[in-house]
């Protein structure tokens, strides 16, 4: 990480809308008693739209409770999130569900692929919970999949598929519906180095736009050349935040 340009972390800060999220001041405690853990504490951070950010640091410092709180699935213990405008601490559940539905992709580490179905019934399923027709909702999926390179393979079935296949499925999945915040938790974990390169160079190709924000979370130093952001967690909270220096030149030289 000898190539990075580092900065301290933001301080705390009235939300000012120029960010897809905006966290401040976050904290979320597990249990209590003897048996309390603090997985984060005073989080602040913003993360831009239009860029590729990476959450790193190693098992058990907080990135996958932050993702997950900034994706609604959990409940912070105190402070505030602001998603895409939206605070997500006034939302009823049934319109956070709908909003994570609508504005929230997601990509794991295990593929989550149903066996049954084919790769484009597969990236179909949230348009299919959404509510489009079958018929729409596979046309829209095989669409998608020829955008990741699996234009071919939209009725084969995920034991057909490569390790490195599976996941690009998993990204049209994720993207499928448009959502202006792509979460990925630890992406490349289950790929080979060079499955894992091409996953990572396909998510900067395909899901980077201007009004959608990428936020993966990794421990493989090797794909740390794709983050237009790294932010550093260690203990629960945001250690120092850095730039890529290759990054950086690339996007000044208009390459």
């Amino acid at each position: 990480m000898s190539a990075l340009a580092s900065s301290a972390a933001p301080t705390s800060a009235a939300f000012d809308g120029t960010h897809a999220v905006c966290v401040r001041e976050l904290s979320k405690v597990f249990g209590d008693g003897d048996g309390r853990v603090t997985a984060l504490q005073d989080v602040t951070v913003d993360i831009a739209a239009g860029e590729m950010t990476l959450l790193v640091g190693p098992s058990g410092c907080g990135k996958t409770t932050l993702i997950s709180i900034i994706a609604g699935l959990l409940e912070p213990t105190s402070g505030t999130v602001e998603v895409l405008g939206q605070d997500l601490g006034r939302l009823s559940n049934g319109k956070l569900v709908r909003f994570r539905g609508e504005k929230i992709g997601f990509v794991f580490q295990q593929y989550n692929l149903l066996p049954a179905l084919t790769a484009a019934e597969n990236a179909a399923v949230p348009l299919v919970i959404a509510g489009w027709s079958r018929q729409r909702a596979v046309a829209r999926a095989t669409e998608v999949l020829d955008s990741v390179g699996l234009g071919s393979r939209a009725r084969s079935l995920p034991s057909q598929l490569s390790g490195g296949q599976q996941q690009r499925v998993a990204i049209a999945r994720a993207l499928v519906h448009e959502p202006r915040l792509l979460v990925c938790d630890e992406p490349t974990a289950a790929l080979d180095a060079h499955s894992g390169h091409a996953v990572m160079e396909l998510l900067r190709a395909v899901a980077i736009q201007p009004d959608r924000a990428v936020i993966v979370v990794t421990h493989d130093s090797r794909v740390f050349e794709f983050g237009d952001r790294i932010i550093s967690m260690s203990d629960g909270a945001i250690e120092r935040i850095e730039t890529p220096a290759a990054s950086m030149s690339g996007r000044e030289s208009g390459t």
